[in-house]
């Protein structure tokens, strides 16, 4: 185990809340990468999490440094964060009586080494009413969330079920985690 605590390579308060409630010692250097969408979903968050976690690595070479990314896929094509409003709002109403996936992607750098790992959740949305879709717009929830939603949240009223790992959804697979650094969690 490094003596420095890890370096987590998001500003996502889910994913430092998720590693706080682990006990994981880390800071926070938030990387300002483009992220893509485009391509296979599987490669896309892990080419974002490599991106993000280089970012702050180039910068903190001496520490072991984690990058996340968390996307929402529906019919093969990978929605990132909403822009505004007005487009959670369809994202929202596209997501409706279906079944969805989310895939995240992990990356840890280390002294010149990189591992990966990604994760892979199907969420199924309940049928949604244009009086659900304002009420959970109007939370506010929504912003800065891939898929316009946050399920550990009010989104919860959304989720009919999922299937796979819930701290996936919320932006960070805890077991695929663990797999890559085992000693976070001892």
């Amino acid at each position: 185990m490094l003596a420095d605590p890890l370096v987590l390579a998001s500003r996502s308060p889910q994913r430092r809340a998720i590693l706080e409630q682990l006990g994981v010692e880390f800071e926070v250097i938030s990387s300002m990468v483009e992220e893509g969408t485009r391509g296979e979903p599987r490669q896309v968050v892990v080419e974002n999490a490599l991106r993000k976690a280089r970012a702050v690595a180039g910068e903190r070479p001496d520490r072991r440094v984690l990058g996340v990314d968390t996307e929402v896929v529906l019919d093969g094509r990978v929605f990132g964060k909403p822009a505004g409003e007005d487009e959670a709002a369809t994202l929202l109403r596209r997501l409706s009586g279906r079944t969805h996936e989310v895939w995240s992607g992990i990356a840890l750098c280390s002294n010149g080494e990189e591992r990966t790992a990604d994760a892979l959740t199907r969420v199924r949305f309940r049928r949604l009413e244009e009086p659900d879709i304002r009420w959970y717009l109007e939370s506010g929830e929504w912003r800065d969330r891939a898929g316009g939603y946050a399920i550990q949240g009010r989104g919860a009223a959304l989720v009919e079920s999922i299937e796979g790992d819930f701290w996936n959804v919320v932006g960070l697979p805890v077991a695929e985690l663990l797999q890559l650094a085992p000693d976070l969690a001892r």
